[in-house]
């Protein structure tokens, strides 16, 4: 695994993952909060066929994604988003028209506008803001989000890689998250993102796949419209998976990827 840094619009510059595999480049658009590499074991399953690219994937999160096609040379891609991963690869591609050859998205962040404007406050807002950011070391982060719900229903070798990678060494030997409360918070709210109703210009294959376990309740509820909107949707339910399904169940995520794109 290698990492590069790409520059992209708004003066970011966007970390680009290298996670293996010989064939045509394919893009990883990771969720909130979390980090490329979080996707690895998902990753060992597609570079079967695939190289696979873990970006920082709203506006400037879909730039980030065409910017870093650009620095690995690829003019069209397959791509696979989960949660915020896959809202910007879809506007990505309303944005220009082409670019993705097909997507695999794991609930998507795509709701209709009324919904935005009937939901008010951003309910992840709180939560992200109330995050603990620092800790003694990464085995008490490991410890801790191990025995407790949401991150416990993490399979080992993905919440592993998020400990390992999501924090930052402070200069007291204490660890702190690398994605704080105040920009998670703030990624959630913000306005720019793709909704329902523009989705018809989406004109590509999507799989949106969709976790049932939860029941339906957060980004579950909107997976069907989305699919219904888009073109070429198709809705692909997980009766025993999360929100979290791609840290649940890579290899199984992994075959669907491998089907859809086949």
């Amino acid at each position: 695994m290698s990492t590069r840094t790409v520059s992209s619009s708004r003066g970011v510059d966007v970390a680009l993952h290298d996670l293996g595999g010989d064939g045509a480049p394919l893009f990883i658009c990771h969720a909130t909060g979390f980090h490329g590499r979080m996707y690895a074991p998902l990753a060992t399953v597609l570079s079967s066929r695939y190289h696979v690219d873990g970006d920082f994937a709203w506006q400037g999160m879909a730039d980030d994604l065409l910017n870093c096609m650009a620095a690995v040379g690829a003019e069209r891609v397959h791509a696979v988003g989960h949660s915020m991963g896959g809202g910007a690869l879809l506007l990505a591609e309303h944005g220009r028209p082409g670019s993705i050859i097909a997507a695999y998205t794991y609930e998507p962040i795509v709701m209709s506008a009324e919904f935005i404007a009937r939901r008010g406050e951003n309910p992840m807002s709180g939560p992200a803001r109330r995050r603990r950011e620092v800790f003694a070391s990464r085995e008490e982060v490991m410890w801790r989000y191990a025995s407790r719900p949401p991150l416990n229903l993490l399979r080992a070798d993905a919440l592993s890689l998020y400990v390992q990678h999501g924090f930052v060494d402070l200069p007291d030997g204490t660890v702190q998250l690398a994605c704080r409360g105040e920009s998670e918070a703030r990624t959630f709210e913000a306005e720019d993102k793709l909704t329902v109703e523009l989705v018809g210009s989406v004109t590509m294959p999507v799989v949106v796949g969709v976790g049932r376990a939860e029941g339906d309740v957060g980004p579950s509820q909107i997976a069907g419209p989305l699919a219904a909107a888009l073109p070429h949707g198709r809705l692909l339910e997980y009766p025993h998976l999360g929100h979290f399904g791609p840290f649940q169940a890579p290899e199984q995520v992994g075959a669907d990827i491998l089907t859809a794109f086949a």
